[in-house]
């Protein structure tokens, strides 16, 4: 199969890259980076003035698009998130640009998505069928990013939306923030330690991308979270004992506030979701559990 992949070189995307190739598949990358081959990738240049990345490309049977400036970098200032919308609004328009001009359409469509679609809760639980959507910038990104990704099925493109809980691994995502004071021996429980944390680990993101553009019968949003989400204070308590860290002081929410700023939302806000569509497609977890996931990346 030859797939096209934007965002390739970024956390999930290399990880995925490298999870294509032991599959034996062929890869093109778009890059903002100058056109070359690498280690069997294609890379081709995109998103610069005088770029014309269809000039190069061979039709691709199925199209990844991680494309977009992370937000777990940044201090979320109102110009990081103006970057966060328009990275992500602007790769997906070049896409559909680029099929605009070309006689092939790619069979599946698989757009990175994100849990933050829904709104903060407590008490509530959310699956692929609940209706709610959050007004708040994460809210209106993931549902507008997922808006111009589903001008995809024009095509006859079967297009699917991945809603990524909080992504842990080695070298990137979430962790190394939440990890940090047990590692300064001055980890505790985050705001009220009750906001729950809809956690992954990376070998189960890239396993079910690849699960997304395999199997038929998946399309529109599909939750890639583990089956089973924590608490932050559950999650804490895990990470000190994978560490032999304590547990005990106690961050305050204000705290949090005053050293990330609006970026502090994802650690003190969270959502309780289940990955419903995977699990009824009998999509095996590698990781189900905080406790394996943790001793394998922290240990």
């Amino acid at each position: 199969m030859n797939i096209l992949v934007t965002g390739g070189t970024g956390f999930i995307g290399s990880k995925l890259i490298d999870l294509l190739k032991l599959k034996g598949h062929t890869l093109t990358v778009l890059s903002r980076s100058e056109s070359k081959k690498e280690n069997g990738v294609h890379f081709i240049q995109w998103l610069h003035k005088n770029s014309k990345p269809e000039q190069e490309l061979t039709p691709p049977d199925a199209i990844v698009n991680l494309a977009g400036v992370s937000i777990n970098d940044g201090s979320w200032s109102e110009e990081h998130q103006k970057e966060i919308y328009e990275s992500r609004m602007e790769a997906t328009d070049e896409l559909l640009r680029i099929l605009e001009t070309q006689n092939w359409k790619p069979s599946v469509f698989v757009n990175a998505s994100a849990v933050g679609i829904y709104p903060t809760s407590e008490t509530h639980v959310y699956t692929e069928n609940s209706p709610e959507i959050a007004h708040d910038f994460l809210g209106k990104t993931v549902h507008d990013w997922e808006q111009k990704a589903s001008k995809m099925k024009q095509y006859g493109t079967r297009v699917v939306y991945t809603r990524f809980g909080t992504v842990f691994g080695k070298g990137g995502g979430a962790l190394p923030l939440i990890s940090l004071p047990y590692k300064l021996f001055a980890g505790g429980p985050i705001g009220s330690g009750q906001q729950w944390i809809s956690w992954v680990h990376i070998e189960d993101v890239t396993r079910a991308i690849y699960y997304a553009i395999t199997v038929p019968s998946l399309e529109g949003p599909v939750n890639v979270t583990a089956p089973a989400p924590v608490r932050m204070s559950d999650l804490g308590k895990a990470i000190g004992a994978v560490m032999h860290r304590p547990h005990w002081l106690p961050v305050p929410s204000i705290a949090m506030k005053l050293a990330l700023g609006k970026k502090s939302k994802l650690v003190l806000e969270g959502q309780h979701v289940l990955p419903e569509k995977l699990i009824e497609s009998e999509f095996t977890f590698k990781y189900p559990a905080i406790l394996p996931a943790l001793e394998n990346i922290l240990m």
